[in-house]
Formats: C-alpha cells, sequence, structure tokens
C-alpha cells in the first residue's frame, strides 16, 4: 500500500488506507487546524525526532468509555483522605514538558518534540487542549493532557514523579467529564496501566462512528480552570 504524503491542503485520506500498524499518511504540519481536523478524523500525529512527521489511524482504537472506569480498592484512600492537590489548566507547559521526560519503557526518547509541544500549547492557549496538575507539597508530580471536542477527551500523556499521582488524575478527570455528559475517552493505543483503569480496543469503524456522532455536540472551550463545573476534582459523585 502506498504512504499517502501530505501537503498544504488540509486533507486526510480514509483511515481505512492505514497500513497494519496504523500509519495513514506522512509530512503535513501541526497548525492547529490540521491538528482539530485530525482528532475529529480519528487519527492522531505520533513521530519520534529524527522521524519524517506521522500521522496514525490504528484498528482496534484503545478507548475507555467513562461509565466503565475501574478504580481499584487501593486508589480509594486517596479520594477518602487527599494526598495530592489537583487543579486543571494551571500549569499546561510544565505537564507536557514532563510528559516528555517521562521514560518509558521501550522507547528511546520521546516522541513530544518540541514542535509537538509548541503545537499543543497553541491548542491550549485557544481552549481545546486540557490539563490536570497533581501537586504535593507545592510541587508538581503528576499530570496529563489531551483534546476535549465534543462530548470526546482524546489523552495525549501522563507522567508521574512519584506513585499513583497520574491515576488520581485520570480518575478525577474521568469522574468529572462524566459528570458533564462526556461519552469517550480516546487512549489510542493499548497499554496495561489504561487497561487496569478499564480502557479497551473497539473496531475502528466502530470509533469513527462514535466521533461523527460525538464531536458535534457541545464544546467546552476556554480554560477548564475559570469554569466552575472543573473545581473540587476529588468530588466524585
Amino acid at each position: 500500500m502506498a504512504i499517502f504524503w501530505l501537503d498544504k491542503r488540509l486533507i486526510f485520506p480514509p483511515v481505512e488506507r492505514a497500513d497494519p500498524n496504523g500509519i495513514l499518511a506522512v509530512g503535513g504540519d501541526l497548525s492547529t487546524e490540521r491538528l482539530l481536523l485530525a482528532y475529529r478524523s480519528g487519527i492522531f500525529p505520533w513521530f519520534s525526532p529524527d522521524d519524517p512527521m506521522l500521522w496514525w489511524s490504528p484498528d482496534p482504537r484503545f478507548v475507555l468509555f467513562p461509565d466503565e472506569l475501574k478504580m481499584a480498592r487501593s486508589m480509594r484512600p486517596y479520594f477518602n483522605s487527599p494526598r495530592f492537590e489537583l487543579s486543571v489548566d494551571t500549569a499546561f507547559g510544565e505537564v507536557i514538558s514532563a510528559c516528555s521526560r517521562q521514560y518509558r519503557t521501550g522507547q528511546n526518547g520521546t516522541w513530544i518534540t518540541d514542535e509537538m509541544i509548541a503545537a499543543y500549547c497553541e491548542l491550549h492557549r485557544l481552549g481545546h487542549a486540557h490539563s490536570v496538575e497533581v501537586w504535593q507539597d507545592g510541587q508538581l508530580v503528576g499530570g496529563l493532557y489531551g483534546i476535549a471536542i465534543g462530548r470526546v477527551f482524546f489523552g495525549e500523556s501522563m507522567f508521574a514523579n512519584v506513585p499513583n499521582a497520574s491515576k488520581v488524575g485520570f480518575i478525577a478527570l474521568v469522574k468529572r467529564l462524566q459528570k458533564l455528559g462526556f461519552q469517550m475517552i480516546d487512549c489510542q493505543q493499548d497499554t496495561a496501566h489504561l487497561a487496569s483503569l478499564g480502557a479497551r480496543g473497539i473496531p475502528r469503524q466502530q470509533f469513527i462512528i462514535a466521533l461523527g456522532r460525538w464531536t458535534r455536540e457541545h464544546n467546552l472551550i476556554g480554560n477548564w480552570s475559570q469554569m466552575e463545573v472543573f473545581q473540587n476534582l476529588y468530588d466524585l459523585t
């Protein structure tokens, strides 16, 4: 199957043209318009610093439906007697930079390049990208970031410098998004960590159909730290 090379036009090939590994296209740019089109189309960028820009749409797609979230009994003390402070959209740049430095087994270096950081910081400035920060004694010890479109949150990366910090932030975010009517968390690819929280693979076609329905609905565009609905993330009711 021939590789589809992107040019300046804001188009992507049909996701069915992805190769067996999920690679769909090469090239293009990380403009806000292209990134938002990609996410709405079930596509995301992922490439190493020395590689060309690669765009992916794997099949199956790993997702978490909020009502399928699993919270282990061992995590309940973190919410019954909070050990961290939680915030949203107060330190996006710090979170994405920390994610780029996070060591990941089996990966040589990071895919969160300086170009990626700049592009997602711009998405954050425009109110599309969001972060959850986990603090301990005034220090940022964990967090995650992603994109929100309609009723779908597209998770990108997370980090933790102390045990369970990112997991606490993730659980709190999913519970709050569930309360706000979000229907799906895109986890992109299968990981044991996310599987333990209830994520599972679904056929790509099912994922694309869901995006067509749920990304057209209401948007929470803006800085979430300024929205009352994102206060007190420890409230899981």
